[in-house]
């Protein structure tokens, strides 16, 4: 959430309010990090030095391959420590992946090696056709060994280490190629000489199994010819660090892992959100670099951020996209500690090189081999799954506030909305509905009767959703806490004891969730139905949904805003090990809790701040405590396109800036951004002015309403676009690089895109005083403008067109060859448009003939879709004949069935499956009531149902979807086709 007014007496009585504001000296730099300036030096050297060259190479003799060989392992050594072993592994994967490991054997101690396992849904199979590699031959001692597959290739080069993908001859992505993989061994602390020098001590323990077993111990020697050049002359911050008064004791000493992943021939790379920048992520190091800080991924509560900026804020996914107009690949990094990412573009922009530096983990990289944008989704969707299809409410309008301060004002809010007929479907309560921020405990002063309240709420179709944050009050009467602390799952010190750290609560514990004893207790907590053994929240109801907030987890009084990193986890891990997992399952629990808590399995919702790569399968994120200025609203696309591109794709920014006091103009063209987001929240701080849209005047209170109702009309579409991103992996919005992935000049676009295979491309305005907006069209078709039907028309090379933007419109063409169904009927909450009919708009692409579109239901809220409960339409248009003025026939078809050729679709066992079930039975009278045909070259001669009647029909007279001219578009209107929508039917338009 944020940190502004800490009230004290809430956790020492007598005392007063404290300010408490976060500013950028609260988080390091990397010249402040001590890993991190090693890791910078190191490149630094290896830069300088023309005969520069990996110390890591692989042992000949221990090369080995798995039966199919789709599997390689190796035993790694370097020079510099030559008593030093480390195990290679490469693997080809079923889907082409590559998966590279790399860890210390016979070591004095256990890199932390989980973090893939809390990301990928399952352990990925090997590749189970047989592989040949290519100059392999045992105890070879030189040389490179290929294998190819799949259109691909990869090269594993012996001495020194490198791993190579290639496609057709051209490297796509380069591991080690410029030599600055280090990962730091084990090692022990040095005792002090009398002198005071350091000197090396010999190893103890019992070391660890690897290729060779244990390894005895030993006494480290400095390696022959020194390890300055590398590594450098200083010992930089091995043992301990400070950062301003907080001192890191460093138990385990230097385990940091430098890698540098080059991409050769891309000239973009995308992703390893989350940052406020540009989606094309600039350099960070060369000649002109746009940051001078690396980009870094260490989930924190960063107050106020900027709004262009390096510095990691809330999520942290170690993916990144690397793009040219000959191919996309990309790589996933499977580390959870803390990582920082400089980033090189050549001069030409040709090519890209990466430097990775973690504080530790081992080396778990995938390779995404492509070779297109989709390819690349669903690979990482194979590893890390996707979002699900949400509860239908969820992608609707939700309001917030940090305060609604009583269960009356709730009701009021609710109540306005429906006076000034504007929908909303989620009102939210932030972290004063509880006592002393005892969290799922109601404060009976200001919320008597929560449950009538919920109620309430919900008699008008509406849910409720309220904070649940990590931290527990200390105290012996807050049945959480006493609970958590008897079950001895709580995160310790680094003594044994447990943490205590200072929130909202004041004096804290944390749940430690890596405990597996954690999670059934929390789930109970949830619980609706029976008796549950301990304490449960009986004060709620199944209308009442989950926000996870400040899990990064975010501590007053800690380094930076967090848990100390020497605080201890399930396992012996530390803190340092696992930070930007730490939220991921904390949501991953709740989710579980709000889906088990009834007696029917419910899809849950539940918000988080923190994130990491796997948390789409959770529920939804957003972009944290932005700023009510123009540039953090422009910056909030971006970042929600890049956490869509890694996966975490059901987020958005909230809308009109959680800090300070946006003017009116400001807050419609907000409303604008937040209703084109895949999450749609507006949300403020409790100092700010109340901005509820119905507060406002004419003109702007119908600005606001007619923004509302068109997001209303649009959700057929979302949720369609929805079921499509939770079976490819494909993200909701998707910028120009992933529709038109060969086209360079859209390659640096972030400020427009398209919203699924819908055809709606959107160019919100995010700017003062605008009138109108540059959109670039990247091809050769037409474009329709959705509000008054202005023919806009691309070329084959990309053109840019001038599309009039006041006030009370948002830039939104209709893109040819697309159609889309909306509901046209008001409501004040989704769920009571479920038996509205619908409209189909057809925009003819620009051979005035042909386009398609599709429309998924269900019920919206449980998993009967999954056993085949739901309804899946495709409409296309297209000559009935390959004859000049063919007819054109409109088509209404079962998707499911028409892939009958699959055993699964969406989850759906084809064989078994009814298109007349129980749920498309009861949407089986919702019909369509108007269908518009945008483009026709001239005015129909006819309109029928193929097999019945005559229709009724206008046409207005206009711009036809061929030639080049621009003007309004014509339009076919048919008034009550009396067509169902779950069922077959065509309708011919005679011209």
């Amino acid at each position: 959430m944020r940190v502004i007014t800490l009230l004290l007496n809430s956790i020492l009585p007598g005392t007063i309010l404290l300010s408490h504001a976060f500013k950028a000296h609260d988080f390091k730099t990397c010249s402040q990090s001590a890993f991190c300036r090693r890791g910078r030096a190191l490149a630094q050297r290896a830069s300088e030095n023309a005969s520069w060259s990996s110390p890591y190479h692989i042992d000949a003799e221990t090369v080995s391959f798995s039966p199919s060989q789709s599997s390689l392992t190796a035993r790694v050594t370097s020079f510099l420590y030559p008593e030093i072993h480390f195990q290679l592994q490469v693997d080809i994967l079923k889907n082409g992946v590559v998966r590279v490991r790399m860890d210390e054997i016979g070591g004095l101690r256990k890199r932390y090696d989980e973090a893939a396992s809390w990301a990928l849904i399952s352990e990925p199979a090997l590749r189970d056709d047989d592989l040949n590699w290519v100059g392999f031959k045992k105890g070879k001692k030189g040389g490179v060994v290929k294998a190819a597959y799949g259109g691909v290739e990869l090269a594993i080069s012996y001495s020194p280490l490198k791993i190579t993908l290639l496609r057709n001859g051209r490297e796509e992505v380069v591991l080690n190629g410029r030599g600055l993989l280090h990962m730091e061994h084990f090692r022990n602390k040095p005792n002090q000489t009398d002198e005071g020098e350091e000197r090396p001590s010999e190893l103890e323990g019992e070391g660890g199994e690897g290729i060779e077993g244990t390894r005895e111990q030993t006494v480290l020697k400095e390696p022959a010819n020194g390890n300055a050049w590398f590594e450098g002359e200083e010992k930089d911050g091995y043992w301990e660090e400070t950062f301003l008064s907080w001192t890191d004791s460093k138990p385990k000493g230097p385990e940091s892992l430098s890698l540098d992943v080059d991409f050769p021939n891309h000239g973009h790379v995308y992703g390893i959100p989350q940052h406020a920048a540009s989606l094309s992520l600039p350099s960070t190091i060369g000649a002109n670099p746009h940051f001078s800080d690396p980009f870094r991924l260490y989930n924190g509560d960063v107050f106020e951020y900027d709004a262009d900026s390096p510095v990691s804020l809330y999520g942290s996914i170690p993916l990144m996209h690397a793009h040219s107009a000959e191919s996309t690949v990309g790589i996933f990094n499977a580390l959870a500690s803390e990582t920082w990412i400089d980033i090189l573009g050549s001069p030409t922009n040709t090519s890209i090189a990466t430097h990775w530096i973690s504080e530790s983990g081992i080396l778990d990289l995938f390779i995404l081999p492509g070779p297109t944008p989709d390819d690349v989704f669903a690979q990482y969707a194979s590893l890390t799954g996707t979002t699900p299809l949400p509860a239908h409410f969820a992608i609707a309008h939700h309001q917030c506030r940090w305060n609604y301060v009583s269960s009356d004002d709730v009701r009021t809010v609710s109540k306005r909305f429906d006076e000034d007929d504007m929908p909303v479907d989620v009102i939210w309560l932030d972290i004063e509905y509880s006592e002393e921020h005892k969290y799922f405990i109601w404060d009976e002063k200001t919320f008597p009767d929560p449950v009538e309240m919920a109620n309430d709420v919900a008699s008008v179709g509406r849910k409720m959703v309220v904070i649940i944050d990590p931290h527990l009050k200390r105290t012996s009467d807050y049945p959480v806490f006493a609970e958590a602390e008897a079950k001895k799952i709580l995160v310790k010190k680094a003594n044994g004891e447990d943490y205590e750290g200072w929130c909202w609560s004041g004096s804290s514990a944390w749940v430690d969730f890596f405990h597996p004893d954690s999670w059934e207790w929390w789930h109970k907590l949830f619980s609706l139905t029976g008796k549950t053994e301990g304490w449960r929240w009986a004060k709620s109801t199944d209308t009442i949904f989950i926000w996870n907030d400040m899990n990064e987890p975010s501590v007053f009084n800690g380094p930076e805003i967090t848990m100390p990193k020497d605080s201890i986890h399930y396992g012996g891990w530390e803190h340092r090990d696992v930070h930007n997992i730490n939220g991921m399952l904390y949501h991953n629990q709740t989710s579980q809790a709000v889906m088990r808590r009834g007696t029917e399995l419910k899809r849950p919702f539940v918000l988080s701040r923190s994130f990491f790569a796997g948390s789409q399968r959770f529920g939804a994120i957003w972009t944290g405590d932005n700023l009510g200025t123009w540039e953090h609203m422009a910056v909030g696309i971006p970042m929600t396109l890049s956490n869509g591109i890694a996966g975490m794709t059901f987020a958005g920014a909230d809308v009109g800036g959680f800090f300070g006091n946006p003017d009116v103009e400001m807050l419609v063209r907000w409303y604008q951004v937040g209703a084109f987001g895949p999450f749609f929240r507006a949300h403020a701080h409790i100092d700010t002015k109340r901005r509820e849209p119905y507060l406002y005047n004419e003109p702007h209170k119908s600005m606001f309403r007619d923004i509302l109702r068109l997001r209303y009309s649009l959700l057929p579409m979302w949720y369609t676009a929805f079921r499509e991103t939770s079976v490819t992996g494909l993200p909701l919005l998707r910028p120009h690089y992933v529709v038109f992935p060969k086209d360079t000049r859209g390659f640096a676009i972030d400020d427009q895109y398209y919203v699924g295979s819908s055809g709606l491309l959107v160019k919100p305005v995010t700017s003062p005083g605008a009138e109108t907006a540059d959109v670039y069209l990247a091809e050769d078709e037409v474009y329709y403008d959705y509000f008054d039907r202005q023919v806009y028309r691309g070329a084959a090379s990309g053109t840019t067109v001038t599309v009039p933007a006041p006030l009370s419109k948002i830039p939104l063409l209709r893109r040819g060859g697309s159609i889309i169904s909306t509901r046209q009927r008001p409501r004040r909450a989704s769920p009571l448009m479920k038996n509205d009919p619908f409209t189909l708009t057809i925009a003819l692409d620009r051979s005035g003939t042909s386009a398609k579109g599709d429309l998924y239901l269900d019920d919206g809220e449980t998993y009967a879709f999954e056993k085949g409960e739901l309804a899946w339409r495709g409409f296309r248009i297209s000559p009935e004949h390959n004859k000049k003025n063919s007819p054109l026939v409109l088509h209404s078809e079962d998707l499911v069935t028409l892939h009958k050729g699959n055993d699964v679709v969406d989850g759906v066992q084809i064989k078994s499956w009814d298109p007349r079930n129980a749920f498309a039975q009861s949407i089986a009278r919702v019909y369509v009531e108007r269908i518009a045909v945008l483009g026709l070259e001239k005015e129909p001669k006819s309109v029928n149902v193929v097999g019945g009647k005559g229709l009724e029909w206008t046409f207005s007279k206009g711009t036809g979807a061929k030639g080049k001219k621009t003007g309004v578009a014509s339009a076919l209107t048919i008034k009550a086709p009396g067509v169902l929508v779950v069922e077959d039917w065509q309708i011919r338009i005679e011209l």
